[in-house]
């Protein structure tokens, strides 16, 4: 595989030597064979990777975003394609550059707007050509376009601004790097927050989008929209009749902002400028609004409690004439996300949680019933007549788009996009099995184990237990290019994959229950799990395990660190003998005053360590600072420095105290990634890394 990029890369350096010098290669599609069938860290990255993508106005073809990377480059190359939705005949490719094109959205069944840079440009499909309609010069993170064909509503960044009596200070120093901050959320996930996301209505005026005189739907505020850290275009909708704009907003600042998830749903009036709140009174996150067709209803999701991220998402529906609200979900136990409305406003659908996977649902007032059903996450979907549109994902397989039919129950899908199929045909994937086992108090937990590739069954093979994040978050279908388990699989390793107490998909109770118990029943959980399979799969060697895991899972692989001694049946007591922590919680006390959404905090910890009460003394002594007299397994430390919700002085004190105990350890640091690991020579440094600290304990 090495060769495959190497070849790759020069190819296209040559190319760029024969055009001029500002010009950078366009990255293609890859050549790429596959050794003995491996899924590699290699392997992945010649991959396609599918991203946002639109139905034409008439259900006929549908455009997509498809981005190609080069290893030697380090970066990526979104492109837009076009398919039938018959699966008639092949991909097109519509556009050809060095940029990133995105956010396509149809004008017509026959133009395409779509955004490339800080441009958004207009596409003819018929003759190809192409017309800049706009350049956003303050930057653009994406638009819409009204359903009149009239406007654009679109995203970009201004400047936060110094109070007077700070700037003051500034004078004449044009080259200062320094901050002054006297307010909280001064840094937010991955970024220092210098810029705050504004959306900006503008007219199409002969032939052009008028930013000149764009209105900004929140002038002289510091509030965002869409929401940092995940928000898109999807926190903002136009009305049918286009005379009105529904947007997500958390109008709080500072010390606010950082304690509180109470964000809303508010309706602008596009003539008189008037906001009106629709969700009023609800106390968490509501947001992305969605209109009803005929522009007598909005849906949302949205959270009850205030701080609390992981509440219930219920699927929430307005009348804006009344004003009244219908919880669509009330006797429903899973969240919703990625709300639409059927072509005739019979039905809502969204994509829920549930079991293991990400289904669609569709709801009515009390009703809900099954869509999709199979061994998937649906990551997104868009509704055409009686067409669902979706892009899937699995442990086996990245997104491709499938197509559904709206009448239909627990049903599976038709693909109509293969990205990767060339590459994918090359590979042995390991099997994935579900299993669901008994918990310590009687309860069931699923658990996937996933195979090795090259899995025979007269053989005995090492196996990685698999520590979620979030902390609540699934351990579903999903594929990634950090936590891929068919790289792990590829590696000759068993995965098991516990979905314990914290995981949302198995109602409320289920993920409820981490919430102040870190230390606890999750904890079990994870024993539980890796004693099941060691005693029941002979294939497994209990005494070659290893434990991995990021954020909340990184914290895992502390605690159980902590906790991996005099264990019954395992030869010198240890039941994981190696264990790797990507970005984990390794100081409670730290944690608290360093992470940026106090909110988190306060909500599963039960507030600040000086806050004395039942919950706060729990989670605290429940610290894996407080635990590393016990460690006694060699332990890899991963951080990056713009990790803002878990900084990397977590990282490096974990790595510190392991050396000062003696162990084998290694610390693997990003200076320039986030929670997560992007860019592409990082990431296969990141797995290289992972295999080769894993192989040299367990092999």
């Amino acid at each position: 595989m090495k060769k495959t990029f190497i070849l790759l890369s020069a190819a296209l350096l040559l190319m760029a030597g024969c055009k001029k010098q500002e010009e950078a290669p366009v990255i293609g599609k890859p050549e790429v064979t596959v050794q003995d069938g491996r899924f590699t860290p290699e392997v992945m990255w010649a991959l396609g990777k599918m991203g946002e993508f639109a139905v034409s106005p008439d259900g006929t073809r549908l455009v997509y975003a498809n981005t190609y990377y080069d290893m030697a480059l380090n970066k990526g190359n979104a492109e837009l394609y076009l398919l039938a939705t018959d699966a008639s005949s092949e991909a097109q490719r519509l556009t050809v550059t060095a940029e990133n094109e995105f956010n396509p959205v149809w004008m017509d069944d026959n133009t395409l707007l779509f955004a490339r840079g800080n441009d958004i440009v207009r596409l003819d499909l018929g003759s190809r050509k192409e017309t800049v309609l706009a350049t956003v010069e303050t930057g653009l993170e994406g638009f819409k376009l009204s359903p009149d064909g009239t406007q654009v509503l679109y995203v970009s960044d201004l400047p936060v601004q110094r109070p007077e009596h700070l700037q003051k200070l500034y004078e004449g120093l044009d080259k200062t790097t320094g901050r002054i901050n006297e307010d909280l959320m001064y840094r937010h996930w991955d970024q220092w927050v210098d810029e705050i996301p504004h959306p900006f209505l503008a007219k199409i005026e002969g032939g052009r989008i008028n930013t000149a005189e764009a209105v900004d739907l929140l002038e002289g505020t510091a509030f965002e929209c869409p929401m940092r850290p995940w928000g898109g275009v999807e926190q903002f909708n136009f009305s049918p009749d286009g005379k009105s704009i529904a947007y997500t907003c958390r109008k709080k600042t500072g010390i606010d902002y950082a304690l509180s998830t109470n964000s809303d749903i508010y309706l602008y009036n596009i003539e008189d400028g008037n906001t009106r709140n629709l969700s009023e009174g609800i106390m968490g996150y509501d947001q992305n609004p969605v209109f009803s067709h005929d522009g007598t209803k909005v849906a949302w999701e949205s959270m009850e409690r205030d701080g609390y991220e992981s509440d219930k998402s219920r699927l929430m529906v307005c009348d804006l004439a009344s004003g009244a609200l219908t919880d669509y979900t009330a006797d429903f136990d899973y969240s919703v996300m990625g709300i639409n409305w059927s072509d005739d406003d019979s039905q809502v659908l969204a994509v829920v949680m549930y079991r293991g996977t990400e289904e669609i649902f569709a709801f009515t007032p009390g009703t809900q019933r099954q869509v999709t059903k199979d061994c998937h996450n649906i990551n997104g979907f868009t509704i055409a007549g009686d067409r669902i549109f979706a892009t899937e994902v699995s442990m086996q397989h990245p997104a491709e788009v499938y197509a559904y039919t709206l009448a239909d129950n627990d049903q599976q899908g038709t693909r109509l996009t293969n990205i990767n199929t060339e590459v994918l045909d090359q590979v042995r994937m390991g099997k994935t099995e579900e299993h669901w086992i008994k918990t310590v108090d009687g309860k069931d937990m699923l658990v996937w184990l996933i195979y090795p590739y090259d899995y025979d069954s007269t053989k005995v093979y090492p196996a990685l237990l698999y520590c979620e994040g979030g902390p609540q978050s699934m351990v579903g279908q999903f594929w990634s290019t950090r936590w891929n388990f068919e790289i792990m699989s590829g590696a000759g390793y068993f995965i098991i994959a516990p979905n314990r107490r914290g995981c949302p998909g198995f109602g409320t109770a289920w993920c409820e229950e981490i919430s102040g118990d870190y230390g606890g029943l999750c904890m079990k959980d994870y024993m539980t799990a890796a004693d099941y399979f060691s005693d029941n799969v002979p294939q497994i060697d209990k005494e070659r395990l290893g434990a991995c895991g990021a954020s909340f899972g990184g914290f895992s692989i502390y605690w159980l660190a902590g906790h991996n001694y005099d264990v019954k049946g395992y030869n010198d007591g240890r039941r994981i003998k190696a264990f790797l922590a990507h970005n984990g919680m390794f100081n409670f006390e730290q944690q608290c005053l360093e992470t940026e959404e106090l909110w988190f905090t306060d909500w599963d910890l039960g507030g600040p360590y000086w806050v004395k009460n039942a919950k706060t003394a729990h989670s605290y002594n429940n610290s894996p600072h407080l635990f590393v007299d016990k460690w006694n397994s060699p332990l890899c430390v991963i951080h990056s420095e713009f990790d803002f919700r878990i900084v990397a002085s977590q990282g490096m004190a974990a790595y510190n105290a392991a050396k000062l105990r003696g162990l084998d350890a290694r610390y693997l640091y990003f200076p320039d990634e986030t929670h997560w690991v992007l860019r592409p020579q990082n990431s296969l440094l990141w797995h290289r890394n992972f295999i080769d600290w894993f192989d040299s304990h367990l092999k």
